[in-house]
């Protein structure tokens, strides 16, 4: 895990493309369903979510489709954790 991973959560755009990831892959169209910012915005957000690792994505014909890349959640829980125990131990010294 990278400096990149929380810049890129840094935006509220970008927190609300991972929410609707966790539901299920989807294309860029779908993705971009409900924004009111432009498809090429969209994508360069999505673009910063690869670059962090946080999805990847697979072509699928003439669509490219992008999923949650699971493992980078998984190492941020346990940093999180990590920190947050870190912290609790501390305050109790």
């Amino acid at each position: 895990m990278n400096g990149e991973v929380f810049k890129a959560l840094a935006s509220p755009v970008r927190r609300e493309i991972l929410s609707r990831l966790s539901h299920g892959d989807l294309n860029a169209g779908q993705i971009a369903d409900g924004f009111d910012i432009s498809k090429p915005s969209i994508s360069n957000h999505l673009a910063i979510l690869k670059r962090a690792g946080l999805i990847s994505d697979e072509r699928d014909g003439r669509t490219i489709v992008y999923h949650l890349n699971e493992t980078i959640f998984q190492e941020l829980m346990k940093w999180l954790i990590d920190f947050s125990d870190a912290q609790a131990r501390e305050k109790r010294s």
